[in-house]
């Protein structure tokens, strides 16, 4: 990471505009800039301050989920269960709550079961050296089916009167709803943690070269296990605006395609699938682009199964214009890119 280049001011979780040869964070908010131009002037209803709202809320938890998501991959892994994860964790707690358990105690028993989930995944990942991407995989296979096992019904419904579980999704501070500032805070606890932290450069370092990393004496078997049980953790926040948003938790989003939104705003925002590259920046960026086009299908109606096309004509845009920015050498391919 000694080398200088336009991605090279993001590998450190700092932030530099460099504009002799554009990154694909700058790109990526050029974009933005210009589709929010052009939607606010062509469709009625899209620049108005309350739809700008609905926009930021509505990307709330996939920014939420995007930050765990976008951890892993610096670090050159990835998290197929984190949906599940979150389902999984809550379902677990309102059922529990439904039962007489009071609400708080719920939370923690959410976050407990969360952070068992993710720390397996790790241990699997890091001393079984089971391949992330079928470790993360089975998990979600494995919560779905006990959800489906244990939950009375596919949806989940929270007391309609307990602050404790909908404040974070359904409450508002000086106008602005919550979950705006939930991503907010959490976004920049994220930044402080990958650029001022030592265990964020071993993050970087990992991603970057994983072996170069453990001969310098980076612990990597905890690190990889604290990974996994960060993501696990934005999981559970994530799931606790879902329940404040909706009312409930559905359990079909274990099944559905929540989990390839969230991998798709962390590559197209700028994470390198090559691990050592991006920022929280990058996050923030493709959860505006994606919000930004959501938004506008679904003020132009555009159904489900065009958007999904859309959005998956997006990805592989993203993963070519990554290639193109990260070309791999003789050095990624040795460690088997």
């Amino acid at each position: 990471m000694a080398i200088e280049s336009p991605v090279a001011a993001t590998e450190a979780g700092h932030v530099r505009l460099n504009f002799a040869k554009p990154n694909q964070e700058q790109i990526v908010l050029l974009i933005t800039i210009v589709l929010l131009v052009v939607f606010g002037a062509t469709l009625n209803g899209f620049a108005t301050v309350s739809n700008l709202l609905n926009l930021l809320r509505s990307i709330s938890i996939l920014g939420i989920l995007g930050l765990g998501m976008g951890l892993i991959v610096i670090s050159r892994g990835i998290d197929l269960s984190e949906v599940a994860i979150m389902a999984g964790s809550w379902a677990i707690g309102l059922i529990e709550v439904q039962q007489g358990m009071p609400p708080w105690a719920a939370v923690l028993l959410a976050l407990a079961v969360a952070l068992v989930i993710g720390a397996i995944n790790g241990l699997m990942v890091a001393f079984v050296e089971a391949p992330a991407l079928f470790v993360t995989l089975a998990a979600g296979f494995v919560i779905y089916g006990l959800a489906f096992w244990f939950a009375p019904a596919w949806v989940v419904y929270a007391p309609k009167d307990e602050p404790v579980l909908l404040f974070l999704g359904a409450g508002r501070i000086l106008g602005i709803p919550v979950p705006i500032l939930v991503f907010a805070v959490a976004a920049i606890a994220m930044q402080l943690f990958l650029s001022r932290t030592s265990i964020g450069r071993f993050i970087y370092s990992q991603g970057d070269n994983p072996e170069a990393a453990r001969l310098t004496g980076i612990p990597l078997r905890p690190l990889i296990v604290l990974e996994y049980v960060l993501v696990a953790l934005l999981a559970w926040l994530a799931g606790l605006v879902w329940i404040g948003t909706t009312g409930s938790i559905q359990m079909a989003i274990t099944q559905g395609t929540m989990i390839f939104d969230v991998v798709l705003v962390v590559v197209i925002g700028g994470i390198s699938l090559v691990g050592g590259r991006g920022s929280v920046y990058s996050v923030v960026v493709g959860c505006v682009l994606i919000g930004t086009l959501l938004n506008a299908f679904t003020i132009m109606d555009v159904n489900s199964e065009v958007q999904n096309i859309i959005k998956g004509v997006v990805l592989l845009a993203a993963i070519v214009l990554d290639n193109w920015l990260h070309p791999r050498d003789e050095e990624t391919a040795r460690q088997g890119d």
